[in-house]
């Protein structure tokens, strides 16, 4: 019997995923300083297109002043089109659609990497975290001069020849700065009350699917990640992320991608609410739109029991760095083969760029890593 994973998965609009699981999103570290990709960068997408049914790309900054890490994919000039369409065959090549996220720093971008070292965001508030820069609060026409940016940056993603683009609403990043009470103080018409706050995702939304609908065809994809909930306070809370989730649903976007670390956490903001956040999405708007499920998830059958709730996509994210023939190995009987942890003399054999190598072994907790390769 063939697993619920490696079944094929139709979209809305008819397009046809080989199979169930995603690459998730992934910051590599790994372009060039002005945002062109790199051959080292195209050997890691390369070895995990082949099993897959779906790469989304790590985030590529729309705006020169958006750009939120070192080494982040460019999609803000005309000029980056032909080194993105490298990116978008290396992937298709191996048999995976390719997606592009598109995304906007905000106040989060480090300083250092912006033209005029000042981050902007909703409103002039820094974010909780020590040493943290006070962002410049956007004026009414900067912020509609970004919406335009998504809808080039979609253009793009398109001449390149990108299966489609995913919007980057979560991690904190200036759309959920937007819709956060936290980062948002706004009077105006972009923030105040729940729905205020969301009319500037909205309008990326809309400019997004605008620009697919005039350049490219119907069967360009255009999904939404989103993060449930944030620990601030004020803060971004499960209710009014259902409320939003109801309110995209609307947007005839082709998917929702729920951004947690764990796909079983409770509530961040609640101790005693142990529900799944990415559960609660799905039963919320699950009928109407395909929700990707995501999160601490490395076995076959960690992905077929979050799949049993319902969720018909899952991405894998840390699993597919520790383990690129992830679907090869499940699809052949081989699943006892897969890898779940790492040692630090394995880059080379999993291809994967110097900078994230680093960040991997340097960063306690975020991967499993042995000292010591198996023997």
């Amino acid at each position: 019997m063939t697993a619920p994973f490696l079944e094929p998965y139709t979209f809305k609009n008819g397009v046809t995923l080989k199979n169930r699981i995603m690459l998730a999103p992934m910051t590599n570290f790994a372009s060039s300083d002005n945002g062109e990709v790199t051959e080292e960068e195209l050997a890691y997408y390369r070895v995990r297109s082949g099993g897959v049914g779906t790469v989304i790309t790590a985030c590529a900054n729309v705006t020169a002043d958006g750009k939120g890490f070192h080494g982040e994919i460019g999609v803000d000039r005309d000029e980056l089109v032909g080194s993105l369409s490298s990116l978008a065959k290396a992937i298709q090549n191996e048999g995976a659609k390719a997606i592009l996220q598109i995304f906007h720093g905000g106040r989060m971008a480090p300083p250092e990497l912006l033209p005029d070292n000042q981050t902007v965001s909703a409103s002039a508030v820094a974010p909780l975290r020590d040493g943290a820069a006070t962002p410049r609060e956007l004026e009414n026409e900067e912020i509609e001069h970004i919406i335009k940016a998504f809808g080039d940056a979609t253009r793009r993603a398109i001449e390149a020849g990108f299966d489609g683009v995913e919007i980057h609403g979560a991690n904190t990043y200036l759309l959920q700065q937007f819709f956060s009470p936290h980062s948002n103080r706004r009077e105006d018409k972009w923030g105040g009350s729940l729905e205020k706050r969301m009319t500037f995702p909205l309008a990326v939304v809309d400019e997004v699917r605008k620009t697919a609908k005039d350049k490219g065809d119907s069967s360009f994809i255009v999904g939404y990640r989103i993060s449930p909930e944030e620990m601030e306070n004020p803060g971004i809370t499960m209710e009014d992320t259902l409320a939003f989730v109801d309110r995209l649903v609307k947007e005839e976007i082709d998917y929702l991608h729920v951004s947690v670390q764990d796909f079983y956490a409770g509530s961040m903001r609640n101790k005693e609410d142990k529900a799944s956040r990415v559960q609660l999405i799905q039963d919320r708007v699950g009928e109407q739109i395909p929700v990707i499920g995501v999160g601490s998830l490395h076995t076959p059958e960690d992905v077929e029991k979050a799949m049993s709730g319902g969720v018909p996509l899952v991405s894998l994210g840390r699993e597919l760095i520790m383990e690129p023939k992830w679907v090869e190995k499940a699809a052949n009987g081989k699943a006892d083969q897969i890898r779940t942890d790492i040692s630090v003399n394995d880059r080379e054999e999993l291809t994967v760029p110097a900078q994230l190598w680093q960040a991997i072994i340097n960063t306690p907790g975020w991967f499993p890593v042995r000292e010591h390769a198996k023997k």
